[in-house]
């Protein structure tokens, strides 16, 4: 009905180029226009200025010879003052940005190692913004922002990056595992040798103690019994100590056999070693 009575309506965010006569006339902003087709009037086609984005798939090899897909997302839109640019310079503008996107990548991969790619790709995309920001202006459309969205190596090449990574961690993990056993044995050896300074300590303040006891318990006895010697009565405690032991290992069940010489003189001697003995360590002390 509207084209009949020769009106057009304009949506949010279009523009409609109007011609005359196969010419173009103006630009039609949103909303309701006249337009009468008996005076030669007409509406060429629709041309939205809404963000558009367009993903790129791009093929290429970087300097250390290996193939990568780089793909590019570009968000592109129509500018309002240059719509008549944007309608008839351009037959496929999609294809337009493709071709720029491609040629600016190419020539710029093949300059970078593959680690370098992923390290450096907003440069990447910034130069691809830069050319095509320069390309599309004189066609009526502004680059709002290029991102390079993924960079995916061959699958062989990604499967040995992630191994040469695996074995980096790995080696790491190692090193790291073998710093700590090394604090553990240090820290054990040094628990080890301060155990074994204080077990000596120990012992030797047992066989002071010892010494000291049988010291005072033989001058006891000699002054409460005349006549008696200290080489007696030394003799008499060593043997009452010998008899104690011997109680004791009978007395308990789990205890091993202990096999010594047993009789009368086999007593003197074992008290005469006995004897020897501590009056070393007393002596050495």
């Amino acid at each position: 009905m509207g084209n009949l009575l020769g009106c057009v309506k304009v949506d949010q965010s279009t523009v409609v180029i109007k011609e005359r006569f196969g010419r173009f006339n103006e630009v039609l902003e949103p909303g309701c226009h006249c337009m009468p087709w008996y005076l030669g009037s007409q509406a060429a086609g629709h041309l939205t200025l809404r963000l558009q984005q367009l993903d790129v798939r791009c093929e290429t090899k970087t300097k250390d010879n290996v193939f990568v897909n780089v793909v590019a997302s570009v968000q592109y839109r129509a500018l309002a003052d240059k719509a008549s640019d944007a309608f008839y310079k351009l037959s496929n503008t999609r294809s337009q940005i493709q071709a720029y996107v491609f040629d600016v990548i190419r020539a710029s991969v093949p300059k970078l190692l593959l680690d370098d790619v992923f390290e450096q790709k907003n440069e990447i995309a910034r130069a691809v913004e830069e050319e095509l920001e320069k390309a599309m202006s004189a066609y009526g459309y502004e680059i709002v922002q290029t991102l390079i969205v993924d960079i995916e190596p061959d699958e062989h090449v990604k499967r040995a990056m992630n191994e040469i990574n695996a074995a980096a961690r790995l080696r790491l993990a190692a090193n790291e595992k073998a710093e700590a056993e090394k604090i553990i044995q240090i820290k054990r050896a040094e628990g080890e040798a301060e155990s074994k300074y204080l077990a000596g300590l120990g012992i030797a303040r047992q066989r002071q103690a010892i010494v000291d006891g049988l010291r005072d318990s033989v001058l006891g006895f000699s002054d409460n019994v005349p006549g008696t010697s200290a080489k007696d009565v030394l003799d008499m405690v060593l043997i009452t100590q010998y008899f104690d032991t011997m109680k004791e290992i009978g007395a308990t069940s789990k205890s091993s056999a202990v096999f010594i010489p047993h009789g009368p003189g086999a007593v003197r001697d074992i008290a005469t070693q006995i004897r020897d003995g501590l009056l070393q360590a007393s002596a050495h002390q």
